[in-house]
C-alpha cells in the first residue's frame, strides 16, 4: 500500500496531464510522500515507486492506457514506424544455431548475398552457435545504428569453411502487407498485418499492381490485425468510400466530437469488396470494417472482432518515458461504439477471447446474442448491426476444430514444422527452384505427401515428438499445408506462404464463393 500511494504522489507531480487534479488531494499526496521519504524505516527508490504507481493507476483506468519506460520506447515504436536499424534478416534458432529464414528485401544482408538457409556461426569473432543464444541475444548483437558494421561468419550448405561477411547496418523496412496476389482472374487479395506509418504506401503499390492485372473484386484480409495508427485506418477506408461519407468519429471528455469524412481520392470505390475479420482483428481493423459495413459497401466475413474502441494519445514524461493515455472513444458511421466492456477488470478483459471459445462463439452463431439497446442500422440499406463488443460479420465462418490434435499442437509448440522446412531447404533449395520456377508451378505440382515420412522421422528424432497414428491422420491436412507453405516461403516472395495456406482456408474460400453467388444481392450491398 505504501508503494502504491507514495508513487501515486510522485505520479501526480510528474504528469502534466493530471494538472487539474483536486488541489487538496494533490497536497495530501505530496505531504504523505514527504513523510515516507523522511521517516520510513527503509530507504525507498522514488523513481521505481513512481513507475510502479503509474502502471497501477493506468491499470485502474482502462485496459489500453499504458506506461512505456524509456529503454522500451523505441523498440515498441518500431513496428508502427515501419522500420528499424540492423542487418535485415528473418531468423530462427535451429539446433541452437542462428538460421536465416530469409533476408529482408532491400536490406544490407540481401545486397551482400546472404541467403535463406545460411547459418550464422560467429558474430564479431565470437562463436554464437551452440552457446544458448536467445532471440533477444540475436537482436542485441545484430541490430544497431545505421552505418555501424558487424562481421559474421556464415556456414552455407555442407561446406565446413565459414564464409565471412562484413555487414553495414542500415534502416530495415517492416512490411505491413504480407501478401498481395490475384486470387482468380478478376479477384485480388491483400493480407494486411498492421496499420503502420508505411502501410498506405505498401497498399497503394499493391492495389496498383492488382488493378493492372485486371482486378475487379478485392478480398481484404484483416484477420489477426491488431490495429495501429488511426490515420492509416482512415486512409484505407477512404479508398473504398465515396466523397463525403463519414468514416469515423471520436469523442472524449476533454476532446470534442471529431468527424472524419471520405475524400474523392478513393481508388476502389466501385467493385465487390470482401473484408475478412476474426477475434484478433482490433482497433484500426475495426474502424475500416465498421465503416464499410455501415455504408453497405462490403461484405464482412469471419468471426466477431476483438472489440477495441478506445483511442490513445502519447504523453511524454520528464525522463523521456511515455504514457499512452486513452483520451476518447471512436464510433462507426452509424454511431456504434464497438469497445467491449472492461468493468470486471483486466484479467476478465483479456480472458474474453477464451471465454468466447468456451461459450461456443467460435463454432456456433447461435451462441452470440446482442441486446436491442446495442442495435443500429446501416446508413444506406438500414440493415441491423450491433455495437458494444466488436464488429459482427455479415457472414459467420466457424472455427474448424475438427483437424486439431495434441500431436499437431506439439509439432507447432516445439517448432518441428519450421525446423524441418529449413533443413529440407538446405538440401533441396536449388532443385526446387529449378523444378518449380514460380510459386504457381510449385503450388500445383509439388506433392508434399512424398516428404511426410521424412518429416515424421525428423520430428521424432530431433524434437522427441513421436507419431500418434490416429492424431496424425486427424491433422494430416494441416501438417501438409503447413509444411508446403513454409517451404514455399523459403523459396519465393513473402506472400507465397498465404498463397498456399489460403487454398485450404475456409474463410478465404467462402469469400471467393460470395463474390460469385447471390450474396451481394441478398445483403443489398453496393458495388
Amino acid at each position: 500500500m505504501i508503494k502504491k500511494v507514495t508513487a501515486l504522489a510522485a505520479c501526480a507531480l510528474s504528469i502534466n496531464a493530471f494538472a487539474q487534479i483536486n488541489p487538496s488531494a494533490e497536497q495530501k499526496l505530496q505531504t504523505f510522500f514527504k513523510y515516507v521519504e523522511l521517516a520510513y524505516v527503509d530507504t525507498v527508490d522514488a523513481d521505481e515507486l513512481a513507475e510502479q504507481a503509474i502502471v497501477g493507476i493506468l491499470e485502474e483506468l482502462d485496459p489500453h492506457s499504458t506506461y512505456i519506460p524509456l529503454d522500451e520506447l523505441q523498440r515498441m515504436n518500431e513496428p508502427l514506424q515501419g522500420k528499424f536499424e540492423g542487418v535485415g534478416i528473418q531468423f530462427n534458432l535451429l539446433k541452437d544455431t542462428i538460421t536465416v529464414v530469409s533476408p529482408i528485401s532491400g536490406g544490407p544482408s540481401e545486397k551482400l548475398g546472404i541467403i535463406s538457409g545460411d547459418k550464422i556461426i560467429t558474430i564479431d569473432g565470437k562463436t554464437v552457435a551452440g552457446v544458448g543464444f536467445t532471440n533477444q541475444d540475436v537482436m542485441d548483437h545484430l541490430r544497431g545504428e545505421k552505418g555501424t558494421k558487424v562481421n559474421v561468419g556464415i556456414k552455407r550448405g555442407s561446406t565446413d569453411e565459414l564464409i565471412p561477411f562484413e555487414i553495414t547496418r542500415d534502416k530495415i523496412p517492416i512490411y505491413s502487407v504480407d501478401a498481395a496476389y490475384m486470387a482468380d482472374p478478376k479477384t485480388g487479395y491483400i493480407k494486411l498485418n498492421r496499420f503502420a506509418a508505411t502501410s498506405m504506401k505498401e497498399i497503394n503499390l499493391a492495389m496498383d499492381s492488382l488493378q493492372g492485372k485486371g482486378m475487379d473484386n478485392l478480398i481484404l484480409d484483416l484477420r489477426g490485425n491488431g490495429g495501429g495508427y488511426l490515420n492509416i485506418a482512415i486512409e484505407l477506408a477512404d479508398q473504398f468510400l465515396k466523397k463525403g461519407q463519414l468514416i469515423v468519429y471520436t469523442e472524449g471528455r476533454s476532446y470534442p466530437k471529431d468527424e472524419t469524412f471520405a475524400t474523392a481520392k478513393g481508388s476502389f470505390e466501385k467493385g465487390k469488396l470482401v473484408v475478412l475479420i476474426d477475434e484478433g482483428s482490433a482497433s484500426a481493423s475495426e474502424i475500416v470494417s465498421g465503416a464499410v459495413q455501415d455504408w453497405d459497401r462490403a461484405l464482412i466475413l469471419g468471426r466477431r472482432s476483438f472489440g477495441k474502441g478506445l483511442v490513445q494519445k502519447p504523453f511524454s514524461l520528464p525522463d523521456g518515458s511515455q504514457i499512452r493515455l486513452t483520451i476518447s472513444r471512436y464510433y462507426t458511421p452509424s454511431g456504434r461504439s464497438i469497445q467491449k466492456p472492461y468493468d470486471d477488470g483486466l484479467d476478465a478483459y483479456y480472458n474474453d477471447l477464451n471465454t468466447r471459445y468456451e461459450h461456443g462463439e467460435y463454432t456456433t452463431l447461435d451462441s452470440i446474442h446482442f441486446p436491442d439497446s446495442l442495435k443500429y442500422e446501416t446508413k444506406l440499406r438500414g440493415r441491423p448491426v450491433y455495437g458494444g463488443g466488436g464488429i459482427m460479420p455479415d457472414i459467420f465462418i466457424p472455427l474448424d476444430t475438427t483437424k486439431a490434435s495434441k500431436y499437431y499442437s506439439d509439432l507447432i509448440r516445439k517448432g518441428a514444422l519450421s525446423q524441418f522446412s529449413l533443413t529440407y531447404l538446405d538440401h533441396h533449395r536449388n532443385e526446387l527452384k529449378q523444378t518449380y520456377p514460380t510459386i504457381e508451378s510449385f503450388s500445383k505440382e509439388f506433392d508434399v505427401t512424398n516428404i511426410l515420412p521424412e518429416f515424421v522421422t525428423y520430428a521424432a528424432n530431433e524434437t522427441g515428438i513421436e507419431k500418434n497414428e490416429e492424431e496424425f491422420i486427424q491433422s494430416k491436412s494441416l501438417i501438409e499445408t503447413s509444411l508446403k507453405a513454409l517451404i514455399a516461403r523459403g523459396i519465393y516472395e513473402r506472400g507465397a506462404f498465404y498463397q498456399i495456406t489460403n487454398q485450404t482456408d475456409e474463410t478465404y474460400q467462402r469469400a471467393l464463393e460470395v463474390l460469385k453467388d447471390d450474396s451481394y444481392k441478398r445483403f443489398n450491398i453496393s458495388h
